[in-house]
């Protein structure tokens, strides 16, 4: 598996090593990437592609690049007891069922996602996965072991997530599950949001997720999370063009505001999305919830007043933490999250940015932490009195992002006070 720069530090400097191992990957890059651009315009029209030549529609776009391994039916069926639902299958939606498996051949445990062949995802979102997958590679993407397109059959094998999604320990919690605390959650989320700034700001073409949410954020044995189902993944714009156009998919509460409304399609629309998922991981609520009273029900909804006023904060931390977090990091995180959700998309923030704020706020709790509400009211004094002297040891980005809050909400306040 090639390791894709995003991994490469380059914050503490490169020795010559580094630069040369840099220099001999970009060269292998400019390779793979020449192969993703190549299926921009995927077209499966005939019944004959769609049913007899998956696989030679694959080594077409791939360019012999394509890492995945080709499986039989009846090697999944061997793997899954026969697609046994009581003792192999880990769950299903509207897609199809996931089983887990354990493919002898490698003595690995796999998951087995056995599309519905009357459901929603077709084959051209079949092909886009498998291509996507095999030519994309990152810590924080799941791997594709392999595929199987016998007859009618679109069956993908991934490698196993043995704690399953954020949403499972996030919003599903058992009675026996203990709930997340303030640094798992933030290296979640700072884990996720490098998936997605290696697809936006790495891969060439850029790759748009466009269905970033936390049932499709798996979690391995040590909680990394990486993004799964590229289904509805689409490649960026190229040249001069700002936008691509298509018709408009998704999770309803995870869409930007402009795609919903015009179909236009950006790396931003991820990045509002982005700012939904990590609302969810702060709050520990659902993005949707109709449980909840109607001024509640919408989590973007119920947070947009609260996020202008630093002494309703706390409101928006998870109760099951227990007020166990770090304030300033918890005021921190709510400016990353509020920037993400801008409504104009050009004013939300690049994913590494995004990347670097949270680095430092899933690495530093004792920088951040605030022993008592006495101490942290001391530091909002002395902020008030010298904010030019302040420093929280901060980097620029996070800096960024509380700053534009905190003008936000003086503007706010300034315009209550004219109206008054």
């Amino acid at each position: 598996m090639i390791c894709f720069s995003c991994c490469i530090s380059s914050r503490d400097g490169e020795n010559t090593h580094t630069k040369s191992f840099t220099k001999r990957f970009h060269k292998e890059q400019e390779e793979e990437t020449k192969s993703i651009a190549s299926f921009a315009n995927i077209s499966i029209k005939t019944d004959s592609s769609r049913r007899k030549y998956i696989v030679e529609e694959i080594e077409k776009y791939g360019k012999g690049n394509i890492s995945a391994q080709t499986f039989t039916y009846n090697d999944l069926a061997l793997a899954t007891k026969n697609f046994d639902p009581d003792e192999c299958l880990l769950g299903e939606g509207g897609f199809g069922k996931v089983y887990k498996g354990h493919i002898e051949s490698k003595n690995i445990y796999v998951a087995v996602k056995q599309l519905d062949r009357n459901g929603f995802q077709g084959n051209r979102e079949f092909l886009v996965e498998v291509l996507l997958l095999s030519l994309l590679h990152h810590p924080n993407l799941v791997t594709l072991e392999g595929y199987c397109s016998d007859g009618d059959q679109r069956i993908l094998v991934y490698e196993f997530m043995a704690n399953g999604s954020l949403e499972d320990h996030l919003l599903e919690l058992g009675p026996e599950q203990r709930p997340f605390d303030w640094i798992t959650r933030m290296k979640i989320a700072e884990g996720a949001a490098k998936g997605l700034e290696y697809l936006h700001e790495t891969a060439n073409p850029s790759v748009i997720y466009r269905d970033f949410k936390t049932s499709n954020i798996l979690l391995d044995e040590n909680f990394n999370p990486k993004l799964s189902d590229f289904g509805l993944a689409k490649l960026g714009p190229t040249g001069d063009k700002t936008h691509v156009s298509t018709r408009v998919m998704g999770t309803y509460g995870y869409c930007a505001p402009e795609y919903a409304s015009t179909g236009q399609l950006t790396t931003k629309s991820d990045v509002y999305s982005f700012g939904v998922v990590f609302l969810e991981i702060i709050t520990g609520r659902r993005v949707i919830d109709n449980s909840k009273p109607s001024e509640e029900q919408n989590l973007v909804v119920w947070a947009t007043p609260l996020f202008r006023d630093k002494g309703k904060f706390h409101l928006m931390a998870d109760p099951l933490m227990e007020g166990d977090y770090p304030m300033k990091a918890l005021y921190q995180a709510l400016a990353i999250a509020a920037m993400c959700l801008q409504e104009e998309a050009n004013t939300r923030p690049l994913m590494s940015d995004v990347v670097t704020a949270l680095e430092f706020l899933s690495g530093n709790r004792k920088e951040l932490d605030a022993e008592d509400e006495d101490e942290y009211e001391k530091v909002e004094k002395e902020k008030e009195k010298a904010p030019q002297e302040m420093t929280f040891k901060s980097p620029p980005a996070l800096q960024s992002f509380t700053s534009r809050l905190e003008r936000a909400e003086i503007n706010d306040t300034n315009g209550i006070r004219e109206r008054d």
